[in-house]
């Protein structure tokens, strides 16, 4: 049986998935694993180097990459080496436009798979009934998340974090810790952004891990973006089901006069590449189905 309504919309974008991640790994650093053909696999780090990782922290949005580390860093993957012999030249806006040996033709192990560490704090909004889009604003650094005091948090701060996640422009400045309290480390205190920063690391702040605060005020942002996901048994980041989050819940959007157009608009909104087909969730089992890919 399919969880979903037989009318609900459905998108395939072009571009393959792509994550960091292994032991210790965050958003912006970790092993490079990428998904084709319905699974994850690994990259070999065979002429591994920061060309390469410049294309896929770029791709991440996690800034620009700071280091190669080698020997599965991150910890050894399991199943399929999907790339060997990656060679980019750093400007491509995925790692599947950069030479390679061809999709799941390599000479290696899982003890060479590629890593990369980014630039990029990572951040995140969290907390209850937050969305990707609203939320506790929190980052991590020195292999923890924490928080940031909301002393002198203003729209401009807001703005910055709203960016960063790809989230629109700042609506609001949540006040006294409005998505719940955090726990552990108050990374940033004193934060004052112009609005125009790259990440909100790059603002004036008290200095990591410098503050005078609680938890109670933890900062928090709510974002003009409505959340987006692709989802549904058997779905990829970048093809299945469209859900918006609106109003504090998720929902779905009705096939009619769902086209190619629609699609595209929903694979750039989530960095997907473009549409490849549009269908409705009864097509894509069915098509799944026929290529042995059940949902």
């Amino acid at each position: 049986m399919y969880d979903f309504d037989g009318q609900d919309a459905a998108v395939i974008c072009s571009a393959v998935s792509i994550i960091l991640t292994g032991s210790g790994s965050t958003q912006c650093s970790g092993r490079v694993e990428v998904y084709l053909n319905n699974s994850w696999g690994t990259v070999c780090n065979d002429g591994w180097d920061l060309n390469d990782a410049e294309v896929v922290c770029r791709q991440l949005n996690c800034g620009s990459a700071l280091e190669v580390p080698q020997s599965a860093h991150f910890g050894a993957g399991t199943g399929q080496i999907w790339l060997d012999n990656v060679s980019c030249s750093g400007n491509e806006s995925s790692l599947t436009e950069c030479q390679h040996s061809g999709f799941g033709s390599n000479t290696c192990e899982h003890g060479q798979d590629a890593a990369v560490i980014c630039s990029a704090v990572s951040i995140i909004l969290t907390g209850s009934g937050s969305t990707t889009c609203s939320g506790r604003v929190e980052v991590y650094l020195n292999n923890s998340w924490g928080t940031v005091c909301d002393d002198g948090w203003d729209l401009n701060d807001a703005e910055v974090v709203c960016r960063q996640l790809n989230c629109g422009s700042a609506l609001e400045v949540p006040q006294l810790a409005h998505f719940g309290a955090g726990t552990g480390q108050i990374w940033l205190d004193n934060v004052s952004c112009s609005g125009n920063e790259s990440s909100l690391t790059e603002c004036q702040h008290s200095g990591f891990g410098s503050n005078t605060c609680e938890h109670g005020q933890d900062a928090a942002v709510i974002c003009s973006a409505v959340s987006i996901i692709l989802t549904g048994s058997g779905s990829t980041q970048c093809s299945g089901r469209v859900e918006v989050y609106l109003n504090n819940s998720w929902g779905t959007v009705c096939d009619d006069g769902w086209d190619l157009n629609d699609a595209e608009v929903v694979c750039r909104q989530l960095n997907c590449g473009s549409a490849l087909k549009f269908l409705s969730q009864i097509t894509l089992v069915q098509e799944l189905d026929r290529s042995g890919l059940t949902m």
